[in-house]
């Protein structure tokens, strides 16, 4: 059953969006894939057998004619293969940390991916949540990851993080209490 997506009645007015009860994007039709070949599908079967979903949680929060915000936890090590979306992304990181090339961000951070630009990440160690603002209330991811030794890799890696993703805590969860003040 699809569920209802979250959006403002009408475009350009005032609406609330509630986190704990947004729907996931398996539960919603918001994002299409495209190019997918007998052997990607054949591939995420596997991933699927392998426990991918259990890292991670991709939730859409709000959506109008021509803006969506989705929230998205991706635990350890997650396998995020090389992929574009016809609309810009902007992300920003709200705990955790991931790996973008050669630069490392944390919470506070964030970056821009045009449309149709290839781009991935890797979660850091204690995971990564993100808040990502589109331009469009649907849009499509495509995937780039041609290499048959990625896929290969990637099966491998969910089916070795499994374990730790069955019990690893929100990036925000784990966030160090404040010292507490000398009296």
């Amino acid at each position: 059953m699809t569920a209802p997506i979250p959006e403002a009645k009408t475009p350009g007015k005032f609406a609330i969006y509630r986190g704990a009860t947004a729907p996931t994007f398996a539960e919603i039709d918001v994002m299409d894939t495209v190019g997918v070949t007998p052997q990607l599908e054949a591939t995420f079967g596997a991933l699927g057998e392998a426990g991918i979903d259990e890292g991670q949680t991709v939730k859409l929060l709000f959506s109008t004619p021509g803006f969506s915000l989705t929230y998205a936890w991706f635990r350890s090590a997650f396998p995020l293969p090389r992929h574009s979306h016809d609309a810009d992304c902007l992300y920003y990181i709200i705990a955790g940390s991931l790996h973008l090339g050669s630069e490392t961000l944390g919470a506070g951070d964030g970056f821009f991916v045009p449309a149709d630009m290839a781009y991935t990440y890797v979660p850091g160690p204690e995971g990564v949540e993100v808040l990502e603002f589109r331009n469009a209330d649907h849009f499509n991811i495509k995937f780039l990851a041609a290499n048959p030794a990625f896929w290969e890799r990637a099966v491998e890696t969910v089916k070795t993080q499994l374990p730790a993703w069955r019990t690893q805590p929100r990036p925000q969860d784990q966030a160090a209490p404040a010292p507490v003040a000398a009296e």
